[in-house]
């Protein structure tokens, strides 16, 4: 079982090996894994992210254990092969949760030598991920003719295309669903900063604007987990929250789509 709300570790965990940039990073973990969250997604392209990742985990002895997810990037079987090895020893770990492959780059090289790696008992689970609308048809392409155990893909309310194919074929195929930009890259939450939450709201346990638009992405059926991205705890406190009480019914969710259509 993996809880619904994760930890995405663009830009915020790309910071320097001090206690000044560390510890506020941990907080944030502490935050997720207090209230029972275990997903920390990480990628060898958001420069130091891996490496603090790591350290955190290693000091921070979090209960439940963090699920690892990370990604391979590069070409060529060799310099994929380089990439993962270092990516463990940056977690810290003989053998990653989830291994993915970033944004398609060069998937079936890569994902051969992913199939290997499972079969040792280096790798649990593999993936294919994508962050714009305009790789879907490639996302879903992939999602058909291989059998993988996860997918990751940008969904929010006001970039509602995976519905079309991904999370369709996702869900045809059995494939578990990981959503990044849940908030739009920050735009979302950034238009509503002034705005006063709609009072029917409280009928899917929300407190603020960031468990709204959580929940909206989470009640979709084929999604399995968010993962937003932040470097401050109160606001990764605020976000696991929406991991708890009722989600939005077909009827709520499009009454949040129409809210947002009519901004």
């Amino acid at each position: 079982m993996l809880p619904i709300i994760g930890c995405g570790t663009y830009r915020a965990f790309d910071v320097a090996d001090d206690a000044t940039h560390l510890q506020p990073l941990q907080d944030v973990l502490r935050a997720l894994t207090n209230a029972g969250g275990t997903l920390i997604d990480s990628s060898p392209m958001y420069g130091r992210a891996e490496g603090v990742v790591g350290k955190l985990v290693a000091q921070g002895r979090h209960r439940p254990r963090p699920f690892l997810a990370t990604k391979v990037w590069t070409t060529g079987r060799d310099a994929g092969i380089g990439q993962m090895r270092q990516s463990m020893q940056r977690l810290g770990t003989d053998c990653i949760d989830l291994m993915q492959i970033h944004n398609l780059v060069d998937w079936r090289t890569q994902l051969g030598t992913m199939r290997a790696w499972r079969d040792e008992g280096r790798l649990r689970y593999l993936g294919i991920t994508h962050y714009t609308a305009s790789a879907h048809d490639a996302l879903a392409a992939v999602l058909r003719n291989e059998a993988l155990d996860f997918v990751q893909v940008n969904y929010s309310l006001d970039d509602r295309a995976a519905e079309e194919r991904v999370l369709p074929m996702a869900a045809a195929r059995g494939v578990a669903v990981i959503v990044n930009l849940p908030f739009g890259g920050g735009a979302l939450m950034r238009s509503v900063r002034n705005d006063p939450l709609p009072t029917w709201a409280a009928e899917a346990g929300c407190a603020s604007f960031a468990q709204l638009l959580l929940k909206f992405v989470l009640a979709h059926p084929a999604v399995t987990c968010v993962i937003p991205g932040t470097g401050d705890a109160a606001h990764m406190a605020d976000d696991v929250a929406a991991g708890t009480g009722p989600m939005p019914d077909a009827a709520l969710r499009a009454r949040i789509a129409a809210f947002w259509d009519a901004r």
